[in-house]
């Protein structure tokens, strides 16, 4: 029986530890690192380093929603990074490792407004959450020695 699946795609600091913690859910079916939301046609990772992109280093998450809902990966979106850190991650600094959620439908899009309006309200966080929740755009995978750093 064949499932149909959906693309998620999210910015949270460095993508190596992002596509680690998305691996490890089930309903996920793969994962993928790279980058979206820059100016720049088809970048590397010296590129995006470099801050001349305008990229974020992403994870895209091919999941089944019959197994795990996109407000799930929303959960755990969350839950791994501090989203009220602006253009940093850690030590990791730069509009690279920016707080984003990168929608592919309508659907994706609102359910990203409700969850960050619902964190925001619960007062989770003292200081206000940054995440961007911007349309899906060029997706540019990044090389083979990123993909799956951590296992």
């Amino acid at each position: 029986m064949t499932h149909v699946t959906e693309l998620a795609t999210f910015g949270a600091g460095c993508f190596w530890g992002v596509e680690a913690a998305f691996r490890q859910i089930d309903g996920v079916v793969d994962t993928s690192v790279g980058y979206m939301g820059g100016h720049f046609e088809n970048p590397c990772y010296l590129d995006v380093l470099s801050r001349i992109t305008g990229h974020a280093e992403v994870c895209q998450v091919d999941f089944d929603p019959g197994q795990i809902p996109y407000d799930a990966l929303l959960d755990t979106f969350w839950r791994i990074h501090d989203p009220t850190s602006l253009n940093r991650q850690g030590a990791d600094r730069g509009e690279q490792y920016r707080s984003v959620i990168f929608y592919h439908t309508p659907e994706q899009a609102v359910a990203a407004r409700r969850s960050k309006n619902a964190l925001q309200a619960s007062g989770h966080y003292p200081k206000p959450i940054v995440t961007c929740i911007e349309p899906a755009s060029a997706y540019w995978l990044a090389s083979a020695e990123h993909q799956q750093y951590f296992g």
